[in-house]
């Protein structure tokens, strides 16, 4: 079965699944159309063979399934401006929300406004998932059918990993898979500068410190040990690594990184309270 799915906001994480989806040469996908405010900010789009529009609710009309990407405070415009265009018909359309901090019961209240029959689910994707490297969680309401959820496992198959977790964790667990990449490319930064101060050429040291902690996740994932341990088993007694350890624990890495989980999800839970 194929189908046609929309994203209702072009940006970079509406552009992430979308790049993630097209990777998978089995996707179930027809057609994509892509909705925004200004046509010429989705020109990427619009190479990619989609079909770009500035009326959501012609792209609602035209999917199955639609992603919601705007910031939480548009989705009321949105909603206003398919009510004046969208006249009652029967028709099923899953939405499935990026939006940060908004419940499901949020989105309920604000989806069903819509003359449609409506699913809603909730998700939290990263932007690795355009390189097929992502991490997305995702949770639906109490009418979302196993069968769709099977079906968005089938369509971001080729974005990485996709887990279903109860909505309470999507807050929390959330800022790490969805802002962690930022911290990760701080830290990919940090060592190549390191690096440089040394002497390394610095797209030389970009590349190494990328690829390094690309293959340690690995190495974590793969091998089912603890960091603890694999930590352990690169700190040679007396060795430049257990030096270098010994700095970071000075500077406080774990509380800063563990800090920086904690403000993250504290915004986010700030956000849900509106």
């Amino acid at each position: 079965m194929t189908f046609n799915v929309g994203f209702i906001g072009g940006g970079n994480m509406s552009t992430a699944i979308a790049k993630g989806i097209l990777k998978n040469d089995n996707h179930p996908v027809s057609k994509i159309w892509v909705s925004g405010p200004r046509l010429h900010s989705l020109q990427q789009w619009k190479e990619w063979g989609a079909n770009v529009t500035t009326k959501n609710s012609e792209l609602i009309l035209q999917c199955e399934v639609v992603f919601i990407g705007v910031k939480p405070g548009v989705l009321n415009e949105v909603i206003t401006e398919c009510l004046s265009t969208i006249k009652p018909i029967t028709k099923n359309v899953l939405f499935i929300s990026m939006l940060a901090g908004t419940t499901i019961e949020q989105l309920h209240k604000a989806l069903e406004q819509l003359p449609l029959q409506i699913q809603v689910m909730r998700i939290f994707p990263n932007t690795p998932m355009a390189v097929g490297a992502g991490s997305c969680l995702y949770s639906g309401d109490s009418s979302v059918t196993q069968e769709e959820c099977t079906l968005l496992e089938k369509l971001l198959r080729g974005c990485g990993v996709l887990e279903h977790v109860p909505e309470k964790l999507m807050n929390t667990l959330g800022v790490l898979t969805g802002c962690g990449p930022a911290f990760m490319y701080m830290v990919i930064e940090a060592l190549a500068d390191g690096a440089v101060k040394q002497g390394v050429p610095r797209a030389m040291a970009l590349r190494h410190a990328a690829q390094m902690v690309a293959g340690s996740g690995q190495m974590v994932l793969q091998s089912g040990k603890h960091p603890g341990v694999l930590k352990d088993e690169v700190c040679s007694p007396g060795g430049c690594t257990i030096c270098g350890v010994t700095a970071l624990e000075n500077g406080k890495l774990r509380a800063t990184m563990i800090n920086a989980i904690e403000a993250a999800a504290s915004k986010t839970k700030d956000m849900e309270k509106k």
